[in-house]
């Protein structure tokens, strides 16, 4: 059985007009023989508008209501696609997790699915339906609704193309695919024909909104190969594969850039066993993600300096979970906003020298401030102002070659 895995975003589905032509991109693959299963999204707008009108209910609105109240505006959009089949001349129904049943764990907003039962989808699609079902759902244990956190469309997209060991699994949205820096800030940003799972992750998390990080995590976990192309042009994606299924000779595979961060930093402190650890500990309490880490110790290895980044958001609780923190002593805190994290990201970093060079040296030359550095294999970091992000994407664009 030839399996394709269809994934259609809240975008793609946004409007009646744009619904039907969603069903007639699912019929063009039944034209080319493919059993096809479809995983839609909400319509745009509902997930967003659903989850005001919980907090207008209550400022702490029920855990588990809350995944009943968002997860309903799948089934409207599964059941337009269905309808607009039918009415084609398809078999078509829609699914609702529970009826499957796609089985999750962990806690309600943010399961994980880690089962699916393939009997009555194998038995549709044997008898030529096309089932549509709902995604970022699942039903746990006690047979209740569950979701699994914004963008889980995706992942519900990944997880049925392991099961059914799908052929190929495309996620369809409104961009053409994945491309070397954000299109809305260069206009000479190319779109990537291929690109490996640890590049897409890299830039995924790091600021490219196309996928979540966890859905890219669990393609890679489980060796799903994702094409990622617009529902409005009929034309080539980005292949989203492992390392060795790419031909190039290319250093750098793309750049990403977000511009909400902003810069804590401890002045003084004293340096001895689990400092660190009482500076992180009331943050991650408090669901701060803490991203750049640097630390300088003095030259008479008494006192560190520390640095690290939080989210623009975050940093008016940060301020005030510091001032509460008694466990730390230290002579000076600096705070700085409305900067900007640039990354280049490209597997060729690994066995091509001076990569970091020709970084700091364009930053240089346009005279750019670096104000943090972090690394890893395939990634450079770099917290600069935020006044400086297109001039500073522009210039390493260009170096890299990105625009040809």
């Amino acid at each position: 059985m030839k399996i394709v895995v269809l994934k259609f975003g809240g975008t793609s589905v946004g409007t009646i007009e744009k619904i039907k032509n969603v069903a007639e991109i699912i019929s063009n693959y039944k034209k080319k023989k493919y059993e096809v299963i479809v995983i839609s999204s909400a319509m745009s707008g509902v997930t967003n508008d659903l989850i005001s009108k919980s907090k207008e209910i209550s400022r702490n609105f029920s855990e588990t209501e809350y995944d009943v109240l968002v997860s309903s505006g799948e089934q409207v959009a599964c059941s337009l696609i269905a309808g607009r089949l039918i009415h084609k001349g398809l078999k078509s129904r829609s699914w609702l997790a529970w009826q499957i049943p796609i089985t999750t764990v962990g806690s309600h907003k943010n399961s994980r699915i880690n089962w699916i039962n393939k009997n009555k989808i194998i038995k549709f699609l044997k008898g030529g339906g096309v089932p549509i079902i709902t995604g970022f759902q699942g039903i746990n244990t006690d047979e209740r609704i569950t979701t699994i956190g914004r963008g889980g469309s995706d992942a519900s997209a990944i997880m049925l193309a392991k099961f059914f060991k799908a052929e190929r699994c495309v996620i369809y949205t409104d961009v053409e695919g994945i491309y070397t820096t954000d299109p809305n800030i260069l206009k000479k940003a190319k779109k990537i024909r291929s690109i490996s799972y640890e590049e897409m992750l890299e830039m995924a998390s790091l600021g490219s909104k196309v996928m979540q990080p966890e859905s890219i995590q669990d393609a890679r976990l489980n060796r799903v190969n994702i094409e990622v192309r617009s529902s409005f042009f009929k034309r080539p994606g980005t292949l989203i594969t492992k390392k060795k299924n790419i031909n190039t000779n290319r250093i750098i595979t793309g750049i990403s850039s977000t511009t909400n961060d902003s810069k804590v930093t401890f002045v003084g402190v004293k340096d001895k066993p689990g400092v660190a650890a009482s500076i992180f500990r009331p943050l991650s309490k408090n669901f701060i993600n803490v991203d750049m880490v640097v630390q300088n110790i003095s030259a008479n290895g008494k006192e560190t300096d520390l640095t690290f980044t939080i989210k623009n958001d975050d940093l008016r609780k940060t301020k005030k979970i510091i001032s509460e923190n008694k466990n730390i002593k230290f002579r000076k805190l600096l705070f700085d906003k409305d900067l900007s994290k640039i990354s280049i990201i490209g597997v060729g970093m690994v066995t091509t020298p001076g990569v970091t060079f020709r970084m700091f040296q364009t930053l240089a030359n346009k005279k750019i401030n670096i104000l943090v550095i972090s690394t890893s294999e395939i990634k450079i970091s770099v917290l600069i102002s935020k006044k400086n992000t297109k001039k500073a994407l522009t210039a390493l664009h260009k170096e890299f070659k990105l625009d040809k």
